[in-house]
C-alpha cells in the first residue's frame, strides 16, 4: 500500500517475537505503513531485546494496563487467553484491536473480515476486529470471486496445513525431525502430537461430538459468518503436511443452478485482487507451497469441472498462512480502516515523520 495519508499512527505489535508478530513488522515496513510510533511487546522472556523496524531498533516490552495509551491500532498475535486479557484495557483507551486468534471471531458484532470480500463489515465495528482463520482466508480469496456467476450451493475442502499454522516452535521442529530421519536418529514428536517428517496426521486441535476437529468446525462457520450466507454447505477436512510455510486446498464447489465455463471462472479468479491464477496443465505446473511461500496472493489452479456433478468444479489453491492468513491480512484491515476513514490518528497528523518508499510484492 502507498503512503496516501498525511495522518500517522501509533501501532502496537503484541506477540512481536512470533511467527506472526515478526511477520506483522516486515508486512508494515514492507507496504509503509504510516507508522508515527511502534510498541512492541511480549512474554517476559523478550523483555529488554530489540527487533529492527526501518532500519531502527524498537524494544520490545511486557504489555500493561497503560501500554495502549494514545495508541491507534494493536495487531494482536499471541492467542486468544492474551486477547481477552488486553481487551479491556484497549477498550478504555479507544485502541482498535485487530486480533490474529480465535478469541472473538464468532462474537455477535464483531466484524470478521477479509477486505477483499466483506470490507463494509468494518464499518459497524465496536473497537474490535477479527482476522479469520488462515485456513478460511485461503479457501475464500478462491471462492468468492466465483459468486459473480452463481449462487454457490455446496463447498467440500480438505486442507494440507504446513506446521506455519502451528507457529515457530513447530516449524523448527519440522526441521530437527527432518534431520533426524535423515541421520537414522528416532523422531520424537515434543510441540507436535504426531511426528510430522515424512508424515501426516488429521489437524490436532480438539474433536467435537460432530467428529470434527476444531480447524474444520472455524471454516465452515466463518466462511458463512464472511459470506453472509448461512444457506451454503460446507464439509472440511483437514490434515498438517511436512510443509514449512504456506497452506494448500483442494475445493469442489457446486453452483446452485449450472456452473460457469471454464473461461468465464478463468476470468473473475485473474481478475480479482490478491489471486494468481497458475493453471499450466501442459507443463503440469499449478499452485504449490513452495511457490507461495513468502508471497502476497492466493495462488488459484487445477481449475476443471467436476466429472461426478454437473453443477460443480474442482480448484486447488495455495496461500501464505504466515501472511495472507495472517500478518497481511491484519495490516490490510488497519489500511482498509484508513482509507473507509474509520480511523483517525489521537495525536493528530505527522507529517514530518516520513517513512521510506518501499517496493511491494505482490498485492
Amino acid at each position: 500500500m502507498a503512503d496516501q495519508t498525511s495522518d500517522r499512527f501509533v501501532v502496537a505489535i503484541v506477540g512481536a517475537t512470533g511467527a506472526v508478530g515478526t511477520e506483522v513488522l516486515n508486512v508494515l515496513e514492507d507496504r509503509n505503513f504510516p507508522v508515527s510510533e511502534l510498541r512492541l511487546f511480549a512474554s517476559p522472556a523478550s523483555k529488554g531485546k530489540c527487533l529492527l523496524f526501518r532500519g531502527e531498533p524498537i524494544p520490545i516490552g511486557v504489555a500493561t494496563r497503560d501500554s495502549f495509551d494514545d495508541c491507534d491500532i494493536a495487531i494482536l498475535s499471541a492467542g486468544s487467553a492474551i486477547s481477552k486479557e488486553l481487551r479491556p484495557w484497549m477498550h478504555a483507551t479507544d485502541c482498535i484491536m485487530i486480533d490474529n486468534s480465535s478469541a472473538f471471531r464468532m462474537e455477535e458484532g464483531v466484524p470478521l473480515v477479509i477486505p477483499e470480500i466483506n470490507p463494509e463489515d468494518l464499518d459497524r465495528h465496536s473497537g474490535v476486529i477479527a482476522v479469520p482463520n488462515c485456513s478460511a482466508i485461503v479457501l475464500l480469496m478462491a471462492v468468492a470471486p466465483l459468486r459473480k456467476l452463481g449462487k454457490i450451493k455446496r463447498i467440500v475442502v480438505s486442507t494440507y496445513q504446513a506446521v506455519s499454522g502451528a507457529g515457530a516452535k513447530a516449524m523448527q521442529e519440522l526441521e530437527d525431525q527432518t534431520r533426524d530421519h535423515l541421520a537414522g536418529k528416532p523422531i520424537i514428536p515434543n510441540v507436535l502430537p504426531h511426528p510430522i517428517a515424512f508424515n501426516l496426521f488429521s489437524h490436532n486441535t480438539a474433536i467435537n461430538e460432530s467428529g470434527y476437529n476444531q480447524e474444520e468446525w472455524k471454516m465452515i462457520h466463518e466462511s458463512k459468518k464472511i459470506l453472509h450466507d448461512d444457506e451454503i454447505v460446507m464439509t472440511a477436512t483437514c490434515i498438517r503436511v511436512p510443509v514449512l510455510r504456506a497452506h494448500s486446498e483442494s475445493v469442489n464447489i457446486e453452483f446452485a443452478d449450472r456452473r460457469p465455463t471454464l473461461a468465464a471462472i478463468r476470468n473473475v479468479l485473474c481478475e480479482y485482487p490478491g489471486v494468481q491464477v497458475i493453471d499450466d496443465r501442459e507443463a503440469n505446473h499449478f499452485p504449490m507451497p513452495c511457490e507461495t511461500a513468502g508471497q502476497y496472493d492466493v495462488h488459484v489452479g487445477r481449475i476443471r469441472d467436476d466429472v461426478s456433478n454437473s453443477r460443480a468444479i474442482e480448484l486447488f489453491v495455495s496461500g501464505d498462512q504466515l501472511l495472507k492468513g495472517a500478518a497481511l491480512g491484519a495490516v490490510q484491515i488497519a489500511e482498509t480502516m484508513i482509507s473507509r476513514k474509520l480511523l483517525t490518528p489521537k495525536r493528530g497528523a505527522l507529517a514530518t515523520d516520513r517513512a521510506p518508499e518501499k517496493v511491494t510484492r505482490s498485492s
